[in-house]
């Protein structure tokens, strides 16, 4: 039965997802490296030269013992880092559609196959038939 279920599992497709998702995990950390590194800083220039990722709202804010230890951390609604996610998700479609209007060109259209050939019409068989009948 384990020979069965290896089989199975080692067909192609699973292969290709597996493939697929190994690889979307990596395009994934570069795009998102891209954004955080490439786009965002060049985004902030243009907007006055501040960094999205530190925007945020503070809810409550942290607490600070006499020694400078942090006893209570900030509590803070962080949208900047909203921001960079959008920004991400916009690049990612953008790139995806790119690739998937790429592969779609270069697959081959399939030619329409030749029409049969039409046989007789019923009245043509109709008129074979009684030519026949009348020999």
């Amino acid at each position: 039965m384990f020979t069965e279920f290896k089989k199975f599992i080692m067909t192609g497709n699973v292969i290709d997802l597996a493939v697929a998702v190994i690889l979307a995990g990596a395009v994934g950390l570069v795009v998102n490296g891209f954004v955080a590194d490439i786009m965002m800083p060049i985004v902030g220039h243009f907007a006055g030269g501040m960094d999205f990722a530190d925007l945020k709202v503070i809810l409550s804010e942290a607490v600070v013992a006499a020694d400078g230890s942090i006893t209570k951390p900030e509590n803070a609604i962080r949208y900047g880092a909203w921001i960079n996610a959008l920004i991400n998700l916009v690049i990612v479609g953008f790139v995806l559609f790119m690739i998937v209007k790429a592969y779609n060109k270069t697959k081959k259209k399939k030619e329409e196959a030749p029409a049969a050939p039409k046989g007789p019409t019923q009245e043509e068989l109709l008129a074979e038939i009684r030519d026949l009948l009348k020999k």
